[in-house]
């Protein structure tokens, strides 16, 4: 039975890879991630500390399984010519540095909703202003009341982007 995903996986790992260079990409991925497995199971359970001897009968397997390793990461650079996805440098410094993609995802999102917030205060502040600036001044000079009266322009509400259409 295969290991269940991990918790930040984005699709569970019995579905199929989507189709195309982004499936082969993947498929690689895990082909190079498999390989470097065991290469490191390799380099753990091997206790001799004779070098590698290509051509003899008992050469070490560290060599053979380097190659693949090598193998794969020559075949995903010859996928990434192929590909046109455009990773950010900075989020490959966070992976680079730890950091877990869907994490800075987040990260991300949390922020512009906060910096979001933040500027609809800021204009509903300057509303707010402008409304008692203009009662002010129309207060001291009637004169230009018609200048600074609030225009009533009936428009339909908008309710996070999206237009109601007639109650449907």
């Amino acid at each position: 039975m295969p290991p269940p995903p991990a918790p930040d996986s984005p699709r569970s790992s019995q579905s199929p890879p989507p189709s195309g260079i982004q499936g082969d990409l993947e498929l690689e991925l895990l082909d190079l991630a498999n390989a470097l497995y065991q290469l490191g199971t390799t380099v753990i359970n091997d206790s001799t500390k004779e070098r590698d001897r290509p051509g003899q009968p008992n050469a070490k397997p560290v060599g053979a399984k380097v190659n693949e390793v090598v193998h794969h990461l020559g075949r995903l650079d010859d996928l990434a010519q192929q590909t046109q996805t455009m990773i950010p440098m900075e989020v490959l410094a966070e992976i680079d540095n730890g950091r877990n993609p869907m994490q800075l995802t987040r990260d991300r999102i949390e922020r512009a909703a906060t910096e979001n917030q933040f500027m609809n205060g800021k204009i509903a502040a300057l509303d707010s202003y402008r409304t008692y600036l203009n009662e002010a001044l129309i207060q001291n000079w009637p004169d230009l009341e018609d200048v600074l009266a609030p225009k009533v322009v009936k428009e339909e509400p908008i309710t996070n982007g999206i237009i109601p259409t007639n109650g449907h």
